[in-house]
């Protein structure tokens, strides 16, 4: 059976693995990341038309009492999972984007221009999003609701975690967790564990950092979403 690496945060890993399990694979899971709340400072403009979210962790760690605030507003939700979250959290009207975070700031900024947004994100995030929207005239109001840090696990952890067997594939879901997972790679106790692993990556920037190590062992999901992520287990490599 083909031993897949999870390295993405909890719930999030919990569920990929189960997902894995139903496709027939053997899932090994090893979050290199974590998620945390924040303390929410920031005040609510009065003048906001709408929210975006483009992870599903703004929502899930945002304070109920924000959530509340916001919630009447039409929310912008970067694809499928978020939107589930944001609908979970109470937002009333929400709208599923296409799976990518710039094309979500692209139809923000063709229907909003000169309007006002609040923007639930984390403290680690891509700039590209607000970048575009600012340039395109939409006021930005940034919530961090969490933070995203990298967990360091130990060589006994790590090898116990994966039962001191070769990984087939590993999942990479951030830029963050692929850096984490290159320096796991380099310790000499661990490197025989990696030598054919198969890396996936939800999106160039998330593989960046595996790509001076793993070459042409790297292959990007077709959309960064975890469906085509998911789908290049199945494909010849």
């Amino acid at each position: 059976m083909v031993r897949v690496l999870v390295t993405r945060p909890e719930p999030g890993a919990s569920r990929a693995a189960r997902r894995l399990e139903a496709l027939g694979f053997q899932p090994v899971v090893l979050p290199l990341t974590e998620t945390s709340a924040l303390p929410v400072e920031a005040g609510i403009g009065g003048d906001a038309v709408a929210v975006a979210v483009t992870s599903a962790n703004a929502v899930r760690h945002a304070p109920k009492p924000l959530v509340a605030a916001l919630a009447g507003l039409p929310c912008r939700a970067v694809g499928k999972r978020t939107a589930e979250a944001c609908r979970a959290a109470g937002f009333l009207a929400v709208t599923e984007g296409p799976g990518d975070a710039q094309a979500l700031a692209d139809g923000i900024a063709r229907d909003l221009a000169g309007k006002t947004i609040v923007y639930l994100c984390g403290r680690v995030r891509f700039p590209v999003f607000e970048q575009r929207l600012r340039a395109a005239g939409v006021h930005v109001q940034a919530i961090e609701s969490y933070d995203t840090t990298a967990i360091d696990p130990g060589d006994a952890d790590v090898v116990a975690r994966l039962s001191g067997r070769p990984i087939d594939a590993a999942l990479l879901y951030s830029a963050k967790a692929s850096a984490a997972l290159v320096g796991l790679m380099a310790r000499p106790t661990l490197r025989h564990l990696f030598e054919r692993t198969q890396f996936l990556a939800l999106s160039a920037r998330v593989a960046e950092p595996m790509e001076r190590v793993a070459g042409s062992r790297i292959r990007v999901a077709s959309q960064p979403e975890e469906e085509a992520l998911l789908a290049l287990l199945s494909q010849p490599r």
